[in-house]
């Protein structure tokens, strides 16, 4: 019987380890799997490279993974936060790299490698100091800049529910980057609000089909009132 629940976000964690490339679903505080990435930074890794939409922010779990010295490079859009953080430091001083990707691109790039498209032509950052060292080709009139798809080991998302053969849906704005993740990883792992019987979930609701989901980890929304 396939049943992709695991029984604790250790177990949904199990086998990453130093030098991993993980990618982290989420648009700022919205659909970002923080009890994840609480575990993961509990386990003092190092050498990670964080693939998200942001470098950490100042809210969810990931500022605490930079902190602790467990990333070394990372591939985002937006890397600053309202106030300094830890990602700041660490940039400023040299030790930890970024590679800096326009929202759209990385978006596309992450899309590309889940449709198994090695990579692309665009217009965005053509003629910019993004598109340095980067292949450039006139399309219609137009440079367009080449860029390859991004892979990861490990897929990191958070979806609203669950059955146990790992089929998703997501509510609202929940769905970002969480969706498009999910195939661009060897091993995703799905956190998620709620579990629900095998046949319960509107085949027309599924966004992420559980074939491209490894393993789930039941994490209940706090109740209102509660600590997020």
């Amino acid at each position: 019987m396939i049943d992709k629940f695991v029984a604790s976000v250790e177990a949904a964690l199990e086998g990453i380890g130093d030098g991993a490339a993980i990618m982290v679903g989420g648009f700022g505080a919205v659909g970002q799997p923080n009890a994840l990435v609480d575990a993961l930074a509990a386990r003092n890794l190092r050498g990670l490279t964080l693939i998200a939409n942001n470098a950490g922010g100042d809210f969810g779990g990931m500022p605490k993974l930079i902190e602790r010295g467990a990333i070394a490079r990372v591939i985002c859009s937006y890397p600053r936060a309202s106030r300094r953080t830890a990602f700041d430091e660490l940039y400023e001083a040299g030790k930890i790299e970024l590679e800096l990707v326009p929202q759209g691109t990385l978006a596309e790039r992450i899309r590309a490698a889940n449709a198994g498209i090695p990579a692309f032509f665009t217009p965005t950052s053509a003629g910019t100091e993004l598109a340095a060292g980067k292949e450039t080709r006139r399309i219609n009139g137009r440079d367009c800049v080449l860029e390859y798809a991004i892979e990861a080991d490990f897929a990191l998302i958070e979806a609203w529910a669950a059955d146990r053969w790992g089929n998703l849906t997501f509510r609202r704005a929940g769905r970002n980057f969480n969706q498009i993740m999910a195939g661009a990883a060897k091993v995703t792992v799905a956190s998620v609000h709620r579990r629900v019987e095998l046949g319960a979930l509107d085949p027309d609701r599924i966004v992420t089909p559980g074939v491209f989901v490894d393993r789930v980890v039941l994490v209940p929304e706090p109740m209102e009132g509660e600590a997020t």
